[in-house]
């Protein structure tokens, strides 16, 4: 019998917000190897908005339901991602305005994350399929890589088992070619030597738990830490490879269901929420969390989902709940706000390109967007 992850596709993110409300995370759960910062509390008054100038174009998808989620950009500019409606991984070429789709091995309309590596082939997170895909675009040939399995109990049937797939998630490379992904099942992160092809696993907790953080985005910073956050919880979580030591930052107040990260030149993180219009800096010397949050409708079932980090430094997300592109000024402490044109469009990734452009994946009505502020 075959159980699906807790959190898939973006057509399951209402579920987030109840997991959340039910699971908690202790610093006893935590590995052997590990460190646990005191709780920083944090404010929740919202910082200014400001209205944007700029100019979107949007590209219809060839079919409709894509299911599209984060997209990546290569150095000829074209636009990746994956299409979990119809078990695709496709491109989009802004030069000649054309689509183009392929179908995984074995997949299970289970793309999530996807990046780029320096030779422009496309690396990928098949969490249903369960396994870690790298794409030869020129060669149009793939190599898989294979996760664990897990067994547990039948929560519904104490009698029976479920076999789950790790479901890997978030997906990030550094600086000697290995690929880091999250594992949303097995409560792990997972680290591909591109080299080699040798996979290896990092439990998180101590005790070997299934489906209780929930590890979902990831990125590596300049010095080689892998970071990740928990949507089951209010952790941060950091990764020193060269000891296997697992450290935790930890915010008090609410617990806010923590998606994207990225880490900026300087090394500081940066964290989406998708509740309640929050974005968060983490200070990695200092374990200091400065909040922004962000002006919005009030609807407190949804947030900020996608983030990029220009190489100037510009922090941008997508605000879904309120369809709009943002990006934060820090420094006059207000947002920048960019409503998409089409209403309702369910903005979810989003990447800069070259040229200061940003390219974005609007789920909820299959079109790939763009906007050059």
């Amino acid at each position: 019998m075959r159980r699906v992850t807790v959190i898939t596709c973006f057509t399951l993110f209402i579920f987030i917000l109840a997991a959340c409300a039910d699971t908690t995370t202790s610093p006893s759960s935590t590995s052997n190897s590990t460190t646990e910062t005191p709780a920083t509390s944090i404010q929740t008054n919202s910082i200014p908005g400001i209205a944007g100038t700029g100019t979107f174009r949007e590209y219809p998808l060839p079919q409709t339901n894509s299911g599209m989620m984060r997209p990546v950009i290569d150095h000829e500019g074209r636009i990746w991602f994956g299409e979990m409606g119809h078990n695709y991984l496709a491109v989009f070429d802004p030069a000649t305005q054309t689509f183009r789709q392929v179908t995984p091995p074995h997949g299970q309309n289970g793309i999530m994350g996807l990046l780029v590596a320096p030779d422009d082939t496309i690396w990928f997170a098949e969490q249903y399929a369960n396994y870690i895909g790298h794409y030869y675009p020129s060669t149009g040939k793939y190599q898989v890589y294979g996760l664990p399995t897990l067994t547990v109990p039948d929560p519904g049937d104490a009698t029976r088992r479920l076999e789950l797939p790790s479901a890997p998630n978030d997906i990030a490379l550094d600086a000697r070619g290995n690929v880091w992904f999250t594992e949303l099942n097995a409560d792990s992160l997972g680290r591909i030597d591109s080299h080699t092809g040798v996979v290896k696993q990092f439990p998180i907790s101590r005790d070997r738990s299934v489906q209780k953080l929930n590890p979902y985005g990831t990125s590596v910073d300049p010095r080689g830490i892998v970071w990740f956050t928990e949507a089951s919880g209010n952790h941060i979580g950091r990764l020193d490879p060269s000891t296997g030591k697992f450290s935790f930052f930890t915010m008090s107040g609410p617990t806010d269901p923590l998606m994207e990260i990225a880490s900026d030149a300087h090394g500081a993180l940066w964290i989406t929420s998708f509740s309640g219009g929050l974005l968060l800096k983490l200070d990695s010397r200092t374990g200091k969390f400065t909040p922004y949050y962000i002006p919005h409708s009030g609807n407190e079932s949804g947030g900020m989902y996608g983030l990029t980090i220009s190489p100037g430094g510009e922090v941008w997300v997508t605000v879904t709940s309120d369809n709009m592109i943002a990006r934060l000024d820090a420094v006059a402490s207000h947002f920048i706000l960019y409503r998409i044109p089409t209403v309702s469009s369910l903005p979810l990734g989003i990447v800069m390109g070259a040229d200061h452009t940003l390219w974005f994946t609007e789920s909820g009505k299959d079109k790939i967007g763009m906007l050059k502020p």
